[in-house]
């Protein structure tokens, strides 16, 4: 089957309309000045930025119509690992229902790139959204809204104070605000950090490849660097090059718990209370400023809930994210 450029571009758009009378097809990709396209998912990847030779990427899930809102995605990995694939289930079927244009974009990955420069290419993801987006994906760059789970949650934390103009909505999912704390500057007494025992060459000999914005580029093994910064309180300096001990106060613009206002954007947080890698008391700490600065918020405790939710009732954990779809919904509309 051969369908032009512009052609399948509009094909994309109405997808919703003409997807039961499209017959099957295989995977159809092409390139047009950093514009991927892959048919089966209907996504478009983009490249939003080029830092040296390396290329970062966004993937566009269009919507149907113009002037549509847009969800963007942050994923996690500790800035060390992850990539913009593995947008959930639940995130995707509410941006199809209420045809909002969802955007997840890669970033670099820390160590081998270091934290200003990671939220520098998260400020120019948004700024690429808001200048490009309308023309490109048809996005409506006033009604924008921010998900992110853990460090994608910190991200999107960040975003709320350093991107503008300010999303409309942020929801983080078991998050953080606060990177020097002795949560994440101490030693880990957790088994779940305790799995891969490297010598600090074997460590940083995992990550000492050239930059790269996706964790599946790295020859080493990023989730082993990250058992290895934990068992020794080492992340905060290993991503920033910072120590936070003698100079916390680097670290202060990069951190939500320290950034908020009255303007901060209304926020839902959700976080399981047994949570092992980033505590619960990170989403409590982010509720006591939203408290004392009147912004929007609320807090789901989610009982038994360890990293990523697991070990919560089933049920209320898709009801809190039945919550987080009516949250973005109220805040961007149709």
């Amino acid at each position: 089957m051969k369908i032009t450029y512009c052609c399948f571009i509009a094909l994309l758009y109405h997808a919703q309309i003409y997807a039961t009378a499209l017959p099957p097809f295989s995977i159809f990709s092409s390139a047009f000045d950093g514009v991927n396209i892959e048919v089966d998912t209907l996504k478009i990847t983009y490249t939003y930025k080029q830092a040296g030779e390396l290329k970062i990427l966004a993937d566009v899930y269009p919507a149907a119509g113009k002037n549509r809102p847009v969800v963007v995605w942050i994923h996690g990995g500790a800035l060390i690992m992850g990539n913009r694939e593995g947008v959930p289930d639940w995130l995707l079927e509410a941006c199809r229902r209420n045809e909002y244009v969802l955007v997840s974009f890669d970033y670099r990955l820390a160590p081998e790139t270091k934290l200003p420069l990671i939220i520098e290419d998260v400020e120019d993801a948004f700024r690429w959204i808001g200048e490009k987006g309308p023309k490109l994906f048809h996005a409506d760059p006033r009604r924008i809204a921010v998900v992110g789970g853990s460090a994608g949650g910190y991200l999107t934390l960040t975003a709320g104070f350093r991107v503008k103009p300010r999303p409309r909505a942020l929801v983080s999912l078991y998050g953080y605000g606060d990177i020097v704390g002795s949560w994440y500057s101490e030693p880990s007494p957790h088994p779940r950090h305790q799995g891969s025992k490297l010598s600090r060459e074997e460590a940083f000999k995992q990550v000492s490849g050239k930059p790269i914005a996706d964790s599946r580029e790295r020859k080493g093994d990023g989730g082993a660097f990250y058992q290895f910064c934990r068992q020794q309180g080492l992340w905060p300096k290993a991503v920033s090059g910072w120590d936070p001990r003698k100079e916390p106060e680097k670290f202060y613009p990069y951190m939500a718990v320290k950034n908020v206002t009255a303007d901060y954007p209304p926020t839902l947080l959700i976080h399981g209370d047994k949570d092992t890698d980033v505590p619960y008391e990170q989403s409590e700490m982010m509720a006591v400023e939203f408290r004392k600065h009147q912004v929007e918020h609320r807090l789901i405790r989610l009982e038994g809930g360890e990293h990523g939710l697991a070990g919560a009732d089933p049920k209320l954990i898709n009801q809190a994210y039945v919550d987080a779809a009516t949250f973005l919904e109220r805040h961007l509309g149709h």
